[in-house]
């Protein structure tokens, strides 16, 4: 690479316009990822959009991008979407249903596809965009860890490039040499994810018994939407991902690592056989990883202020306490047993973060709840998509009679 004297150049061409497919356009990924899409208009041209039932919010969106299809689940958010977007004059056409959401994945007339739905009802979409040999860059944790091995083998099958939003895996993906065909993991010795330790990373666990809601989701690094956040406190969220890690790289769980890391600035690392340890630091803010994963090979700016390392007063690290933090345990074991095994992990933990946000369960209570359920449920081969939607729907039940006895 040659050496650029004076000043960092900066190239004044407009690539042309990539067309891109929002999904799960309200949430926090989404709110950054529209940010970032607005200061490259020349590049980027939205084209999908979709969302539950948050049809004021869709709106807005709407009438400030105008998009050409927006899709929301709720039948009656979609017909109120589309009747304060004829009011206002916008052109968006409003669909509605499951149906329309897994189309929207797959419609060609985007050639990327940003997957920021949270849970398993990003699944179908997901898998659509990467059947359909989209660039695929994925923030829903769930698809992976449910999937993983179907989505990872439909991407290689159509060509589609799998980006990692999820800041951590982002992070794996700066860290590692990669090409256009994909990423080389050869002689690497682990992969370490860090983890900043939440909102519950020192408090006592006594206090833990009667954690509320909103100390839970009141994360000191990121802000994020209800239930990431309630996985980030209970470790959760970092089990996920290293399920997800193993998918994305083709690692086995055994080359993985967390550690605690509570400034949030070291997004992860990758260290080689050499002695070499690799990482990426930057603020913590969802857009840089999102523009990144847009830009590939390139980079763009995402808004985001760079680190400055004379304000930084120190680097911390230490080892997740595994009675503090048992979900991590549960996802390192449920990923090396295999099979529907993840499927149900995540299953559980949905029903288990729902009850808890209503007040249906105690903090301290999420992760018995998903033990609970790993035990009771019969792990299967993921064969197929039916044999892994099955596994989601009976681990669902199980969680929700192993629910009835906890109180």
């Amino acid at each position: 690479m040659g050496m650029i004297s004076g000043s960092v150049a900066k190239s004044p061409e407009v690539k042309p316009a990539r067309t891109i497919t929002l999904l799960g356009a309200t949430g926090s990924v989404g709110t950054s990822t529209l940010d970032v899409l607005s200061r490259h208009p020349g590049r980027y041209r939205l084209h999908g959009v979709t969302a539950f039932a948050s049809d004021a919010a869709m709106a807005g969106i709407c009438i400030a991008h105008r998009p050409t299809v927006a899709v929301m689940i709720d039948e009656a958010a979609a017909d109120r979407l589309s009747t304060t977007l004829r009011a206002a004059g916008c052109p968006t056409r409003v669909e509605q249903g499951e149906a329309a959401l897994e189309a929207l994945g797959r419609d060609a007339s985007a050639d990327t596809v940003v997957s920021a739905i949270v849970g398993a009802a990003a699944l179908l979409p997901t898998l659509a965009a990467a059947e359909s040999g989209k660039r695929l860059l994925l923030a829903n944790k769930e698809a992976l860890v449910m999937s993983g091995d179907l989505l990872m083998s439909a991407a290689r099958a159509s060509g589609a490039l799998v980006m990692p939003v999820d800041s951590e895996h982002n992070a794996i993906f700066q860290c590692l040499p990669a090409t256009s065909t994909g990423i080389c993991t050869k002689g690497v010795e682990k992969i370490i994810l860090t983890a900043s330790g939440g909102p519950f990373r020192t408090t006592p666990l006594e206090a833990l018994r009667v954690a509320t809601v909103q100390q839970a989701l009141a994360h000191p690094n990121w802000t994020m939407g209800p239930k990431i956040s309630i996985d980030s406190a209970t470790l959760m969220n970092k089990g996920l991902e290293v399920i997800e890690a193993c998918r994305l790289f083709d690692l086995d769980v055994s080359d993985i690592e967390v550690v605690v890391h509570p400034e949030s600035l070291i997004h992860s690392m990758v260290r080689y056989v050499d002695g070499s340890v690799i990482a990426q630091l930057g603020r913590p803010d969802m857009r840089t990883p999102i523009a990144q994963a847009l830009a590939w090979p390139e980079r763009i700016d995402a808004g985001v202020a760079p680190l400055d390392f004379t304000e930084v007063a120190g680097l911390h690290f230490e080892k997740p306490d595994p009675v503090r933090f048992p979900a991590l345990r549960l996802a390192f074991e449920a990923q090396a047993a295999g099979g529907t095994s993840p499927a149900v992990l995540n299953a559980a933990n949905e029903v288990a973060v729902e009850a808890f946000l209503a007040g249906d369960v105690a903090f301290l209570q999420l992760a018995e709840l998903v033990e609970r359920t790993l035990v009771a449920a019969k792990s299967a081969p993921a064969r197929d998509l039916p044999s892994i939607i099955q596994a989601d729907r009976d681990a669902r039940e199980i969680a929700r009679r192993e629910l009835a006895t906890l109180n």
